[in-house]
């Protein structure tokens, strides 16, 4: 039976020696942090699902690259190696492949970066994927198996969710996992222009509520009343009826995590079931109180409309990690002070603070590269959320790091992050139940 090795590169990076200094000081960023690194490779264990039963599976977490999971890897002599990353992470994945390959393992890559730089990545393995995984997988195997893998596989259609596997959570073991991965919808109607996220796999799609509880009766057959992280990039953007995904979430009776912008805050249809079904916490993209990106779209609205929105989600016993991207258009010392001090009295359950950055695809790269803004000394290890990559426009690129962490300190020192806990504690005692 040919044997499949599965690599995910799980984690979260940084390049900056101060900001690996103060990610680790400050409790807040540390937890969410080691949270983001134990969560399951979904799109690894959708393909897992998909795969023909004569082929045996092996899945491997890797927060780093190093000699023992290379020789791990070799030790299953696999018929082929699928590897997962994402582009702070993509330089390592070209090196395990380049390891692999030099024992005569064959590879396969893919994910959002090499589906934006498939030439790229051509040079370190013997195919790599395009665009959604499930499009192409089986024909990637059956090449695979026949021994003519071609360099680079393109869907001919973007998948339809309605055929969604059901993810072989066996895979992960029996360790004990703080929280499960589960997607309900796949990219985003919105076109923000720094977002590197699966919108740019594809169009935005939703996954029938009937694949969604099938999904979920596979999660809660391993923990009885799981935590989940919704993979989604804005889990009630489209048209489909969000009460059947919402009462196919409270049947379940988990607990989980997601992503939407503010606009739900004006849904009452939505607002009045959310945490019943289970929310625990929304991130929501406030994004700058300065910058206006391009593509917002229809979540494009004066400060005060957004905020009114976050209060009505939290009013309703949901908290909201308010998202902002730092660096923009417009963005200066006195911007960042500015936000600072807004962080500082802002209503919001916690914060998270992040760099634009010019991911591969997007039009904000597009824009930049133009430009000649790019910085040519920082590699694909730099695009981690916290390290800078291009030329800011009203400040050198010194001033925007240190201006970063130094809101970065202030917004997660020990009284906001107390108060913010605070805040958090106010908003679930509004639930019927408290969240774990």
């Amino acid at each position: 039976m040919p044997h499949l090795a599965m690599i995910a590169l799980s984690g979260v990076r940084v390049r900056e020696s101060e900001m690996i200094a103060l990610g680790m000081a400050l409790p807040g960023l540390h937890s969410r942090g080691q949270a983001i690194a134990a969560l399951p490779a979904l799109g690894l264990l959708t393909l897992a699902g998909m795969t023909p039963d004569r082929w045996t599976i092996s899945y491997h977490d890797a927060p780093v690259v190093h000699e023992q999971l290379v020789a791990a890897v070799l030790a299953e002599r696999p018929a082929l190696a699928a590897i997962s990353a994402l582009t702070a992470s993509i330089t390592e994945a070209y090196a395990l492949a380049d390891a692999l390959r030099g024992e005569g393992i064959r590879v396969v890559i893919g994910g959002l970066h090499a589906s934006m730089c498939p030439e790229e990545a051509s040079a370190h393995a013997d195919a790599v994927v395009v665009g959604d995984g499930e499009s192409s997988w089986l024909e990637v195997l059956r090449d695979a198996e026949s021994g003519s893998l071609r360099p680079v596989y393109r869907p001919t259609r973007p998948f339809d969710l309605a055929q969604s596997p059901i993810p072989r959570y066996d895979l992960l073991g029996p360790r004990e996992r703080p929280r499960f991965t589960l997607q309900t919808a796949r990219g985003c109607p919105l076109a923000c222009e720094f977002c590197g996220a699966s919108r740019l796999l594809g169009p935005f799609r939703e996954k029938p509520a009937a694949c969604i509880e099938r999904e979920l009766d596979a999660i809660r057959s391993r923990v009885r009343r799981p935590v989940l992280e919704l993979a989604d990039d804005n889990t009630f953007a489209g048209r489909r009826d969000a009460g059947e995904l919402l009462g196919v979430l409270e049947r379940s009776g988990v607990r989980y995590f997601t992503e939407a912008d503010w606009r739900i805050g004006e849904r009452p249809e939505i607002l009045d079931r959310l945490a019943a079904s289970g929310c625990v916490q929304v991130l929501v993209g406030v994004e700058s109180i300065v910058s206006r990106f391009v593509g917002l779209g229809a979540k494009a609205a004066p400060l005060p409309r957004v905020m009114e929105a976050v209060q009505r989600i939290q009013d309703h016993g949901v908290a909201v990690i308010a998202c902002f991207v730092v660096g923009g258009a417009g963005e200066d010392l006195d911007s960042i002070g500015a936000l600072a001090e807004f962080l500082a009295a802002a209503p919001f359950a916690d914060v998270q603070l992040t760099l634009a950055t010019p991911f591969p695809g997007t039009p904000m790269r597009h824009a930049l590269e133009r430009r000649g803004r790019l910085l040519g000394d920082r590699g694909w290890e730099s695009y981690t959320l916290f390290d800078a990559t291009f030329q800011p426009e009203r400040l050198s690129v010194e001033q925007l790091e240190s201006a970063f962490r130094s809101l970065v300190q202030t917004t997660f020192g020990p009284e906001p992050t107390k108060r913010r806990l605070g805040i958090r504690q106010s908003v679930w005692a509004r639930r019927s139940e408290a969240p774990v």
